[in-house]
């Protein structure tokens, strides 16, 4: 990046800060992400500690596939409207509003907010009622089975209300993060795993009567209610807490509205292919519902680490650059999101691939006990792998649709998002049968790379992309580092001389050291070689100012 470029950063950099609310200086971007990264790295770890102790209880068995089934069914819809489209359509808003000053946010904040608690109360009021129903549509395979079937649904009757109370967090957190306060709303998750955590160990010590599944559902609940009232004591200080006023007069929440359902669609791709995939799951054999969940789950820590703190931090960010008319730094912080994303997500997801079964294992067997067997590991570790494979077109889809949103664009979006999940819904029909919970699997992966492609393809036409020297320069020398990567961790799995079957009959201790050793000299030695091939933190650094 030339003087030039720099300098003018820095001069966007200090126009920021002179502005009317010194929390709406946003500090440099590697520093943002490296907040949500941190916050978001203690809610994945407390979300592993978690469900070590639903393997634990569970395993593979028909309770969790009950459990996890009915814990999905809130989280589906809070991902598709809360944290993935009402932000995506809102948060440009909120910018374009807190730049004209504290008096007009609140005026738009105070009908917002009534409106979006009118609406959460009516949907959690049908989900209740409906409960039946929902768990037909999420797991049509439980029908013919009235037992497992009405437990599922007293199971979502109870969860259900979480919807309600993750929506207004995520609300209260998208003010946060456009007032450049990352950390809070990160943190939030790790109180619904605290939670869980606590309920698991209850059911585990018998100190309620209820059954273990119900118990967890209960505990869901209590999260949604800790998460919500963890945001109000920062939203008070800062005087963003208006009284709700029920009403669509503001020309605001007009705009909100009309950007909204495309917005839904084109945030929802995977969420719609978890639908997917979960009622397809639900007609396979036993067990299928919860191996796709454990893969899902450790595929969720470098989701969250990589895509989602670098989408968090770049949709306000570019928002106000669209509002500031900064063409160039636009570009600049496409760029720098783009490079580094791929330079974390490319060796994750061969990390992922080739240790997928003793990652597995170490988190699952080591402390799960026998409810998780080895041949729930080897299932897993099959979903797994085709995940991994997913992965950096997740990290390039979190990284690619803010721009979009940034403009208030979310038509291109919605149709980008239809295409992605047609090939995940013609990738699952093909490959069910044949292949089982692996073929939805690597429908996933099929769809993420299909939905990464176009969305840069639109990109690069509007000229809102543009690859700089300097990205083809990472990029080159992180490839070189990922072929590195996969010589080593490859050689030191064959030089192990074990099979599948004695590397999981290893004693629990001597699999733990055996994986973070590898797993300490494969992030050691891709760090190196790209240190050796010239790549610096200042190539993040001055793109990001």
């Amino acid at each position: 990046m030339s003087t030039a470029q720099c300098a003018e950063g820095k001069a966007i950099n200090h126009q920021f800060s002179n502005s009317e609310e010194d929390d709406s200086a946003p500090a440099p971007l590697n520093r943002r992400v490296g907040a949500v990264a941190g916050m978001t790295l203690l809610s994945r770890l407390s979300g592993l500690v978690r469900d070590v102790m639903l393997a634990y209880l569970f395993g593979a068995s028909a309770a969790a596939d009950l459990f996890f089934v009915a814990f999905r069914i809130p989280h589906f819809f809070r991902r598709l409207f809360a944290e993935g489209a009402f932000n995506q359509a809102f948060v440009p808003v909120l910018v374009e509003y807190k730049a004209k000053g504290h008096t007009e946010l609140r005026l738009f904040l105070a009908q917002l907010s009534g409106v979006c608690a009118f609406t959460l109360l009516l949907v959690v009021v049908a989900g209740v009622a409906l409960a039946g129903p929902l768990a037909a549509v999420f797991a049509p395979g439980f029908i013919d089975h009235p037992q497992r079937f009405a437990q599922l649904t007293e199971l979502v009757r109870i969860t259900f209300p979480y919807l309600g109370l993750i929506s207004l967090t995520a609300y209260a957190g998208a003010i946060l993060n456009a007032h450049g306060r990352f950390a809070l709303p990160a943190f939030t998750p790790v109180m619904l795993n605290l939670c869980l955590t606590i309920a698991a160990l209850l059911a585990l010590t018998g100190s309620l009567t209820a059954e273990p599944i119900v118990i967890l559902a209960w505990g869901v609940l209590v999260a949604g209610i800790v998460q919500w009232l963890m945001q109000l004591p920062s939203l008070s200080r800062m005087d963003l807490l208006p009284r709700p006023q029920l009403g669509t007069e503001h020309a605001g929440v007009r705009q909100v509205g009309r950007l909204l359902l495309p917005a839904i669609f084109s945030a929802s791709v995977g969420q719609i292919n978890a639908l997917v995939n979960t009622i397809i799951a639900s007609t396979l054999a036993t067990g299928s519902i919860a191996w796709l969940y454990y893969a899902d789950r450790l595929l969720e820590l470098p989701v969250g680490l990589i895509a989602v703190a670098l989408g968090t931090v770049m949709l306000p960010h570019l928002s106000r650059l669209v509002t500031a008319a900064d063409y160039n730094g636009f570009l600049r912080t496409m760029n720098w999101g783009f490079g580094l994303g791929l330079m974390l997500g490319l060796p994750a997801a061969i990390a992922l691939y080739l240790l997928a079964e003793p990652l597995l294992a170490f988190l699952y067997m080591t402390f799960a006990g026998s409810a998780m067997t080895g041949h729930d590991v080897v299932m897993a570790g099959q979903a797994l792998q085709m995940f991994a494979i997913a992965l950096p077109g997740f990290v390039l889809v979190k990284v690619l649709a803010p721009a979009f949103f940034a403009h208030q664009d979310t038509q291109t979006p919605f149709r980008y998002a239809a295409a992605a999940v047609v090939v995940n819904l013609i990738g699952s029909l093909a490959t069910f049968q044949t292949l089982g919970h692996v073929g939805l699997a690597l429908a996933t992966a099929l769809s993420a790379w299909t939905h990464a492609g176009l969305l840069s393809f639109g990109l690069y036409r509007r000229g809102w992309i543009k690859f700089d020297t300097e990205v083809i320069f990472v990029l080159l020398r992180t490839l070189i580092a990922c072929a590195g990567l996969i010589a080593g961790l490859t050689l030191s799995q064959a030089g192990s001389g074990l099979s599948t079957e004695q590397w999981l009959a290893m004693p629990g201790d001597t699999r733990a050291l055996q994986v973070l050793m590898t797993c300490a000299v494969g992030v050691t030695g891709y760090i190196a070689v790209l240190l050796l091939l010239g790549v610096r933190p200042r190539h993040f650094l001055a793109a990001s100012n």
